[in-house]
């Protein structure tokens, strides 16, 4: 098997993963509650199929099979336009509603994958491992979900000190198979529905606290891995009623391993701070913000579509408040493209061959954020009451109610009253249902929070940049002796 089909990947859900959901411990492949977002994710797996032009790629080691192509090493210039549209493809199938497709974790596999001038400074066989390991999902087209971020619970105290050092993921022990690791981890978008759980470092951590620095992946059903979901948003509906809500919500666990043994051959980094700690700076400014910024163009696109559908069907396109929101969103997929644009030209080699876009493509990072949550509110300002006032597609074939309906709420300029309900849930359930308002949430803290990205890009500058126009200003009007 190298590339799945949405039968083959439901079928692979029953596997005996530990879930808790709800009031007690659900059966992950049967559970009617999240029979929607599991028909939602495989129709990404038939997606793939469909537009697998664009969405797949030969597989260098295997002549005549195929692979996702979110899990090519990039070489070149043309390498990142073939990943580039197949990136985009695949976020059309969400518009950007689903954050955690399986592409973006490959993307991050595949750039670790790549920089193998990175793993050379640590012990060989880890980057033997993880190279046996790219192989192992391209050719099983495996689902992965991550999850990086420590279980710092009390932020009073540094992340590894206090209590946040006996609750967040460490290695315990170890015997002839592998480690032994215990603790928490933040946060598994996905988790439920993956097969494989890949672990790795989002910030550096300090010399003495090497037990934390662990890079490894292992199958959700392992034995010890618990995974503890939020409420379920999605809902039992229509697709009509509920476009993205039916079927995208993706889940997300805090996830718990208690006692896990993590085979040697799935254990790439274990305390080598040389790797841990440069790994990724060395691949998501330019590899995975990639992926990253294609979803958010993707899905600014749809948002400014939405909003002038909206605007149509209350006749307001033209209404100067409405069109200088829809203006000021249309500035923000414009920045977007132009950002993504700009970066891939700027594509270079980052090490060992890797050919990343340029690193300034994660200034994204430091307004997208703010520019998802405004979308938001635009959309709910420009909807208004409308959207509290939209009955479900079903009440039009009522006959006691079906033509009221049809005089009552039209949508204006002959648009028929069943289309202005389709775009008013849609833009609902988008930006104001319980959905709405998670994925909202999760735009904030995608690519870790606003404050830190803002902090980063300004230490990266202060390192790397050139910054002596003041003084030379200075000097040449006479203002400093020369």
């Amino acid at each position: 098997m190298a590339v799945r089909n949405g039968k083959q990947y439901k079928a692979s859900l029953d596997d005996g993963r530990v879930v808790w959901l709800g009031e007690g411990k659900v059966d992950v492949a049967t559970d009617p509650g999240l029979a929607g977002s599991i028909d939602g994710m495989a129709g990404y797996f038939d997606w793939q199929l469909d537009y697998a032009d664009e969405c797949l790629v030969d597989d260098p080691e295997k002549p005549g099979e195929k692979m996702n192509v979110s899990l090519m090493l990039p070489k070149s210039k043309e390498d990142l336009m073939i990943r580039h549209r197949g990136l985009e493809r695949l976020a059309r199938y969400s518009n950007g509603m689903l954050g955690r497709t399986p592409d973006y974790v490959n993307v991050v596999l595949s750039g670790h994958t790549a920089r193998a001038d990175i793993w050379a400074q640590g012990k060989p066989e880890g980057y033997e491992r993880l190279r046996n390991f790219h192989r192992e999902v391209i050719e099983g087209d495996l689902s992965m979900t991550h999850t990086i971020v420590h279980a710092n619970i009390d932020k009073g105290a540094p992340p590894l000190a206090g209590m946040n050092s006996d609750l967040t993921l460490r290695i315990v022990g170890r015997n002839e198979n592998g480690v032994i690791v215990r603790g928490g981890k933040v946060l598994a978008t996905l988790g439920p529905l993956a097969d494989e759980i890949y672990v790795y470092s989002s910030a550096p951590i300090p010399t003495g606290a090497e037990d934390y620095a662990l890079i490894f992946s292992i199958p959700v059903n392992t034995k010890g891995v618990i995974q503890i979901c939020r409420d379920h948003y999605g809902v039992n509906a229509s697709v009509a009623d509920a476009p993205f809500s039916s079927r995208f919500d993706e889940q997300d666990a805090f996830v718990i391993f208690d006692d896990v043994e993590v085979p040697y051959e799935r254990l790439f980094c274990e305390g080598d701070l040389n790797v841990y700690n440069i790994l990724n700076q060395g691949v998501s400014p330019g590899n995975t913000l990639q992926q990253t910024a294609i979803r958010a163009m993707v899905k600014l696109e749809f948002a400014y579509d939405l909003c002038s559908s909206i605007a149509k069907v209350t006749n307001s396109l033209n209404a100067p408040d409405v069109a200088v929101q829809l203006g000021e969103i249309h500035a923000y997929l414009s920045l977007t493209r132009s950002a993504i644009i700009a970066a891939e030209e700027r594509a270079h080699d980052w090490g060992a061959g890797a050919f990343f876009p340029h690193r300034d493509l994660s200034v994204l990072r430091c307004v997208m954020p703010g520019w998802m949550t405004r979308v938001n509110q635009i959309i709910r300002a420009i909807g208004s009451h409308n959207l509290l006032c939209t009955p479900s597609l079903a009440l039009f074939e009522n006959p006691e109610i079906g033509d009221m309906l049809r005089k009552y709420l039209p949508g204006s300029n002959g648009i028929a009253a069943e289309d202005r309900a389709r775009i008013m849930r849609m833009a609902w359930d988008f930006a104001g249902s319980a959905l709405g308002s998670r994925v909202e949430l999760y735009e904030m803290f995608y690519l870790t929070s606003q404050s830190r990205a803002r902090i980063g890009d300004h230490m990266t500058a202060q390192r790397d940049g050139e910054w002596g126009q003041v003084r030379e200003f200075m000097q040449k009007s006479g203002i400093l002796p020369g």
